[in-house]
């Protein structure tokens, strides 16, 4: 299947809808997926991808190059939520005005097209695995689960910005985030050979998650480097195991 991308696309297909949104006087643009036969008559889950550092820049483009977008592409026809896909700068994490940019992106997608507040989602690759954590970490029982996917908590050697911001200091950091995350189910994907973020990051930050609560899972590949994503999004159980979680607005 070929999604259009923007307006142009006939009423009733799936596609992507070019957006932006201002954050501290900057214009931040993002991406959303629109499930083909969207209609306003019925709430929508969201899930809200955060994409890796390759993705980073201004065009609106680059982050639909790799995870969950090109998975969409190909097998989008009866994905059952809105997707939205922002894009942070060059040189930037998902902190700071990047992750509320983010955020802000949820925000107007959730008005915009109906989306469901009990059932929002957060997945991210790379750059966005931190990101997710991150975001987990900062705003807890905003989302009903979570799939990270090759990412990490402490800086991995080449990038050491890149970590989970807030950790006190001198604790156990996989400690720390796993007491701000629980009780949202994740389910981490690494591959086993990853020489970019080490493996072991997910496998303590699932160590961390067991001892809080048990509604997590941690699906390791072997043989596969950095892009764990591709076999992670065509996992068959992943989607029906997101949808099948809601957020208790009553918690």
């Amino acid at each position: 299947m070929s999604l259009g991308m923007g307006m142009s696309a006939h009423a009733g297909e799936a596609r992507f809808e070019a957006r932006a949104v201002t954050v501290d006087g900057h214009v931040f643009p993002y991406q959303v997926f629109v499930p083909r036969d969207w209609s306003p008559e019925r709430a929508w889950p969201v899930v809200l991808f955060l994409h890796g550092s390759g993705e980073r820049g201004r065009d609106n483009q680059a982050q639909l190059s790799q995870g969950l977008p090109p998975w969409l592409k190909q097998h989008g026809e009866d994905f059952p939520a809105v997707v939205v896909a922002p894009q942070a700068p060059d040189d930037t994490i998902w902190d700071g005005a990047p992750e509320r940019a983010a955020l802000a992106a949820l925000e107007a997608s959730i008005q915009t097209y109906h989306g469901d507040r009990e059932r929002l989602y957060l997945t991210g690759l790379s750059m966005g695995g931190y990101g997710a954590w991150q975001l987990a970490v900062d705003h807890p029982r905003l989302f009903a689960a979570a799939v990270v996917i090759c990412g990490g908590v402490r800086a991995p050697s080449d990038m050491r910005e890149l970590a989970v911001h807030g950790v006190p200091a001198g604790g156990d950091p996989y400690a720390w985030v796993a007491s701000r995350v629980a009780p949202m189910p994740v389910w981490i994907f690494h591959g086993a050979a990853d020489d970019v973020v080490s493996p072991e990051d997910s496998r303590a930050m699932y160590a961390a998650l067991r001892t809080t609560h048990s509604d997590v899972r941690f699906t390791l590949f072997p043989g596969v480097n950095h892009g764990s994503w591709v076999p992670a999004y065509a996992s068959p159980a992943l989607w029906p195991w997101v949808f099948s979680h809601r957020l208790a607005r009553s918690e």
